[in-house]
């Protein structure tokens, strides 16, 4: 009878969810080629090549991809088990989060490390990029997520309900008028943010079910939320903004929201995780802890058309 080895399925685990040995190896904290030695040693044992590996790139074989399938659910079982025994124990491991630049800076930031203070044997490495990252198929434990969601394969949590308003400064308006209706924007300066690879001048008004959509021009645009907020603050023109991003300015006066009266699509900030039938305490129990933390640094003070229906909390992402 063939001795079956846990250690070296959850290797493989590891090792499958990696780009390249090199990054298999930076993830357990060892050599290259320590890895490449033990999953030769495994594939030797089990008589089938698991993967195709260059310099660059690892590609799972068809037997790979079954070997990878049953470590991850043994992997999730044993997670289960321990979680079980130690319900109330200390909670222990390591976190990988993915979040954009602005909301990263922002909130995440803080409240991870937080939670890092209150677990001081949990390790949270929190990575930021300027456009969202779709996580299946990395080894990123949870990445965060302002609106629509797209990946069938990953379970969303919604942490707090956000929806993009157009605000200007108080000096604006008074320069330029307040706009009555969306349509009416196309007499003001518009000024744009630039991401997501989308056609960032339309700016959407209506509910989740009945959008219009507005193009809007203007003579300035940023790729950096942050500066056109600056902007806006400083009286060049509009913006539409999350709720999370200019809460604190509406609050201090700072900014306006202006079109108070015409509802804006939710786009909601989401945690998203691998669907899968356990998660693990430590990730659950960061998931919570941000749920609680947006709630109380992101007010609503005062901003209409927050209590429109929003999705279920947790939910599969529609593909």
């Amino acid at each position: 009878m063939r001795e079956i080895s846990t250690d070296d399925v959850l290797f493989f685990g590891v090792v499958a969810k990696a780009s390249s040995l090199t990054e298999a190896a930076r993830e357990m904290g060892t050599s290259v080629s320590s890895v490449s030695k033990r999953l030769s040693r495994i594939e030797r044992r089990l008589g089938v090549s698991l993967m195709t590996r260059t310099t660059r790139r690892l590609t799972l074989t068809s037997e790979g991809e079954r070997y990878a399938a049953g470590s991850a659910a043994i992997a999730a079982e044993l997670t289960e088990l321990e979680d079980s025994l130690s319900e109330h124990s200390e909670l222990v491991g390591r976190i990988r989060v993915h979040a954009t630049v602005g909301l990263g800076r922002a909130h995440i930031a803080p409240l991870v490390a937080e939670f890092c203070t209150a677990h001081p044997r949990v390790q949270v490495e929190l990575e930021l990029s300027p456009l969202p990252l779709n996580i299946a198929g990395t080894t990123f434990d949870v990445g965060i997520r302002v609106g629509a969601l797209q990946d069938s394969r990953l379970t969303a949590k919604r942490l707090h309900p956000n929806r993009r308003i157009v605000c200007a400064s108080p000096e604006y308006l008074r320069r330029h008028g307040t706009p009555a209706e969306p349509k009416q924007l196309h007499n003001h300066n518009c000024i744009v943010l630039r991401e997501n690879e989308g056609d960032y001048a339309l700016w959407r008004f209506g509910t989740d079910s009945d959008e219009t959509a507005i193009r809007v021009a203007g003579n300035l645009s940023s790729n950096d939320g942050d500066v056109i907020t600056r902007w806006c603050v400083e009286g060049y023109g509009l913006i539409m903004r999350s709720t999370w991003h200019v809460a604190p300015l509406l609050r201090e006066g700072a900014l306006v929201q202006v079109l108070t009266d015409v509802p804006t699509p939710s786009a909601d900030i989401h945690a998203l995780y691998l669907a899968t039938a356990h998660v693990p305490r430590r990730i659950s129990s960061l998931v919570d802890h941000l749920t609680e933390g947006l709630a109380r640094r992101v007010h609503s003070c005062g901003l209409v058309r927050m209590s429109l229906p929003h999705k279920a909390e947790a939910e599969r992402a529609p593909e």
